[in-house]
């Protein structure tokens, strides 16, 4: 008995040790890539955001509307994949697809931002979001955010 107990260790504990591992530097990335998030964002505050679909803001001299869009494709990582696969039979809520969604759509906001920013815009409205599966496992996700970015005199 204490022998097969012996073996069934040492055929499980590389397994063991590898998902232990792979859920350490998954969760690691994730926090530091929520904390590039904030640093980004509160950089980019200055960058006013409304989904109000068809306000028009006062805008500056000669400003016009413009398209801008961040888009983000994140992949969850397979460790943490599993455990929303076991969570999920049990009709629990699935909080590690809930941080997938909520770094995807943060990111593509990001990036919408940055994009208005390097172009001198101050203002987008009509702030619209697009979430899509990569693959059928659902371990990607492609965010897209979407606006119109115009140069306004109510936020200087």
């Amino acid at each position: 008995m204490n022998n097969s107990v012996t073996q069934m260790l040492i055929n499980y504990a590389p397994l063991i040790v590898l998902f232990v591992v792979g859920w350490y530097f998954g969760a690691r990335h994730e926090r530091q890539h929520l904390e590039r998030l904030l640093l980004s964002e509160q950089e980019l505050s200055h960058i006013t955001v409304s989904t109000e679909r068809f306000y028009r803001p006062k805008l500056a001299a000669h400003s016009e509307g413009e398209l801008v869009l961040g888009s983000v494709v994140i992949a969850q990582d397979y460790f943490k994949m599993v455990i929303a696969r076991v969570m999920s039979l049990f009709g629990l809520n699935l909080i590690t697809y809930e941080t997938l969604l909520d770094r995807a759509r943060r990111e593509a906001v990001v990036r919408m931002r940055t994009q208005a920013h390097l172009k001198g815009y101050n203002y987008i409205y009509g702030l619209r979001f697009e979430v899509t599966n990569v693959n059928q496992l659902g371990s990607m996700v492609e965010a897209i955010a979407y606006g119109t970015a115009v140069m306004s005199i109510e936020s200087l």
